[in-house]
C-alpha cells in the first residue's frame, strides 16, 4: 500500500513538472541554490571540518558571484545560515520559486581514504552500489525529521527496496539535468584541476520532488585528508564556487539559445497542418532516436527558426506544444555524434527516443 502511495506522489510530481516546463520554455529567471544538510544534520564529518559548514560556505560563494555578474537572474537559497531545513521543504522552496534549475551542494566521505574526486549527481537510477550508498547517505537526513514515514509515504532511505520505485520514473528532465550537471563537471575539472568522477544517476528524495531540472553536486570528499584541506580553505571554496557559477552562466546561455530560436513567431495562418511523420518513425517496434532543437507554442513557418539551420526538421506536437528536431538514427551512439555537430549552431539541444511513434524516455532504451 505505501508504494502505491508513494507511486501517485511521485506521478504528480511528474505532471506538475510537465506543466512547469511548459510554462518556463521561454526564458531562464531563476535559480535555487540548495546548500545541504545544516543545523542538527552536520552531513559528512571530517577530521577538521563538517559537510555543512563547507557547502553553506560555498553556496553563498555561488550566489554572490550570480547577484554580481548576472543580476537579472533571481537567486533562491533553501539556507543562508545554519539552520535543519527538511529534504521535502527544499524542493517546496524551489517549486514555489517557479526555479529553472535547481543545484543542491553537498560534499562526499567514504570508508577508502584514498578515493578524491568531484561528481555530480541527477535524478534516476543507481547503476552501481557505490551510488546506491550516496544515495542512501544523502537521504538518510529525512530520520531527523517528525514522522518522516508519513511525510515520504513510508520511504525508508536504508533499504534497497524502497528504490526499486525510481525504476519506474521518467523524469522528464532528465537531459537538461545532465546537461547542467556535465557543465559543472567540465569546469571543475578544466578550470579547478578537480579528478573528474563523472556525472552519475542515482535515487535522491531532494531531486525526485522538484519539478524543473536539478543536479546534486558532490564537491569532494572529506574522507580524504588532502581534499578536505582544500576544501576547508578559502581559496578551494572559492575556486569551486566560481566553478558552479560559470556552469550555471553556461546553462543559462545555453537555455536562452535554444529559446531564442524557438521564440521565433510565425505568420497568422488560417489552418495548422503538422507535417506527416517520416516513414521511419512509424517501423514497428524500432527506437528512432532525434535531436531536439526548438518548443514552440505556435507553428514556425518553413523558412524560419530552425529551419534557417537545418535541412531536415520535424515537428511533433506534445502537451500542447510543437516540438521541433532534426537528425535521425536508431543507434543512440551515432545520433550522439550527430548531437556534437547539432550543438554548434543550438548549444542546448538534445536527444529524443521514440518507438512506435510516441516519444519516450531516453534513459528507457539506451
Amino acid at each position: 500500500m505505501r508504494y502505491i502511495l508513494f507511486l501517485l506522489i511521485l506521478f504528480g510530481v511528474i505532471l506538475i513538472g510537465a506543466e512547469a516546463q511548459n510554462q518556463r520554455e521561454s526564458g531562464f529567471r531563476t535559480v535555487v541554490i540548495d546548500p545541504g544538510h545544516g543545523g542538527r544534520d552536520p552531513g559528512a564529518v571530517g577530521r577538521v571540518v563538517k559537510e555543512k559548514d563547507i557547502v553553506l560556505a560555498i553556496g553563498l560563494k555561488v550566489g554572490e558571484y550570480l547577484n554580481r555578474e548576472m543580476p537579472e537572474l533571481n537567486v533562491v537559497f533553501t539556507r543562508t545560515e545554519d539552520v535543519f531545513v527538511p529534504l521535502n521543504e527544499r524542493a517546496a522552496i524551489a517549486n514555489n520559486a517557479k526555479a529553472d534549475l535547481f543545484v543542491s551542494i553537498h560534499a562526499n566521505s567514504i570508508h577508502n581514504p584514498r578515493i578524491f574526486g568531484a561528481e555530480t549527481f541527477v535524478l534516476g537510477l543507481h547503476r552501481s552500489q557505490e551510488n546506491l550508498e550516496v544515495a542512501k547517505r544523502e537521504n538518510s537526513v529525512i530520520i531527523l525529521e517528525e514522522d518522516y514515514t508519513t511525510t515520504y509515504q513510508g520511504f525508508d532511505p536504508t533499504s534497497p527496496e524502497s528504490y526499486i520505485i525510481f525504476e519506474l520514473m521518467q523524469n522528464v528532465y532528465l537531459d537538461q539535468s545532465i546537461s547542467a550537471a556535465s557543465l559543472i563537471q567540465n569546469q571543475f575539472e578544466s578550470r579547478v584541476g578537480r579528478h573528474n568522477r563523472g556525472v552519475k544517476q542515482a535515487g535522491f528524495l531532494v531531486l525526485r520532488e522538484t519539478a524543473m531540472p536539478g543536479v546534486l553536486v558532490e564537491v569532494g570528499f572529506l574522507s580524504n585528508a588532502q581534499e578536505e584541506r582544500f576544501l576547508a580553505s578559502e581559496e578551494g571554496q572559492v575556486y569551486l564556487a566560481s566553478a558552479i557559477f560559470r556552469a550555471i552562466r553556461d546553462y543559462k546561455n545555453r537555455h536562452e539559445a535554444r529559446s531564442q530560436i524557438a521564440s521565433v513567431r510565425p505568420n497568422v495562418q488560417s489552418e495548422i497542418v503538422l507535417p506527416e511523420t517520416p516513414p521511419m518513425v512509424d517501423t514497428q517496434n524500432e527506437v528512432v532516436f532525434r535531436i531536439q532543437v526548438a518548443t514552440t507554442r505556435q507553428m514556425i513557418n518553413s523558412g524560419e527558426g530552425p529551419y534557417t539551420h537545418f535541412d531536415e526538421v520535424w515537428v511533433y506536437e506534445e502537451g500542447g506544444l510543437y516540438k521541433y528536431t532534426t537528425g535521425y538514427s536508431i543507434c543512440y551512439d551515432d545520433i550522439s555524434h550527430q548531437l556534437t555537430n547539432v550543438r554548434e549552431k543550438i548549444p542546448d539541444s538534445f536527444i529524443v527516443a521514440f518507438k512506435n511513434g510516441e516519444r519516450v524516455p531516453v534513459s528507457s532504451v539506451r
